[in-house]
């Protein structure tokens, strides 16, 4: 039955898929191709979750004895359907306003206590080496003297060019998109597996970008250097845990995924991607393949 078939791909991507994948960590060493695989194991979870309802509905026109024999299958599609589309209206409100509006006040915050500033870019005197970014129409790196202070003007430049990626590539829609998600997913099959290896492959980008600019070597240093900062709320900074800080510096650079070359693991990484999104738009297109209302 097809109905049940969405739910259960539903859930398998909502807790057990995300879970295995993460163990999976050699996909790191391709980020992009790794995140867009996070975003369609995302997508496809709540496709199906929204689909299942739906799909119910050619296979029981015209069958009463179908409606009265089958109705808890059917009472959970629809309660999946139901809880999933609430909730993902939900969240997405209220952690759209939130986020908007703690970036809004800081912001004004920043733009206020800043000693010195250059276009989107805020200097804040404090001896703590802080570096992070706002995103948004008005859009903002803000550093800390401290951060001045401590780091070589090479290791400046990395961390400057790790905070105009993230800005650049609107990460925080990305993160934004991924905590709609986690907060609408109902807390028995809620994961925080997929939060944490999103945020590192987009730290990893970012790390990237860093290292195109000042190097590896200086890259890495600008890491270790910063390790120790704070993390304001709504803000996007290159500090991390130390264990963050580690798996990070170890992605500097590409290298072969699961044994793979980097093109080829990212080739078959998008191609399971697109596998992915389009098995709960097959399966809801098979549920009216044929379908013709009387």
């Amino acid at each position: 039955m097809l109905v049940l078939a969405l739910v259960a791909l539903a859930l398998l991507l909502a807790w057990p898929v995300p879970r295995a994948l993460a163990r999976v960590t050699t996909v790191r060493r391709g980020p992009r191709a790794a995140l867009v695989l996070w975003q369609s194991t995302a997508v496809a979870a709540v496709l199906a979750a929204l689909f299942a309802a739906p799909a119910a509905v050619p296979w029981l026109i015209g069958s009463a004895p179908r409606l009265r024999d089958s109705w808890p299958v059917l009472a959970v599609a629809a309660l999946l359907t139901g809880i999933v589309t609430v909730r993902l209206l939900v969240s997405g409100d209220r952690v759209g306003r939130n986020l908007r509006s703690v970036r809004r006040r800081h912001r004004e915050l920043v733009d206020l206590l800043a000693t010195q500033g250059d276009g989107h870019t805020r200097v804040l005197e404090h001896t703590t080496p802080t570096a992070y970014c706002l995103p948004g129409v008005r859009r903002r790196v803000v550093l800390t003297q401290g951060t001045i202070d401590r780091l070589s003007p090479d290791e400046l430049d990395a961390v400057m060019a790790h905070e105009r990626a993230h800005l650049a590539a609107r990460h925080d829609l990305v993160m934004e998109f991924f905590t709609v998600v986690h907060e609408a997913v109902p807390g028995f099959v809620r994961s925080s597996t997929a939060l944490r290896e999103v945020h590192l492959l987009i730290e990893v980008l970012a790390d990237r970008a860093a290292v195109r600019r000042a190097g590896v070597v200086t890259t890495a240093r600008a890491i270790v250097g910063m390790a120790d900062g704070p993390k304001p709320a709504g803000a996007m900074a290159i500090r991390e845990s130390t264990a963050a800080a580690k798996a990070r510096i170890e992605l500097l650079e590409g290298g072969r995924v699961a044994g793979l070359p980097a093109p080829v693991a990212s080739t078959l990484m998008y191609a399971a991607s697109i596998v992915l999104v389009a098995a709960p738009l097959t399966l809801l297109v098979l549920a009216f393949a044929g379908f013709s209302p009387a």
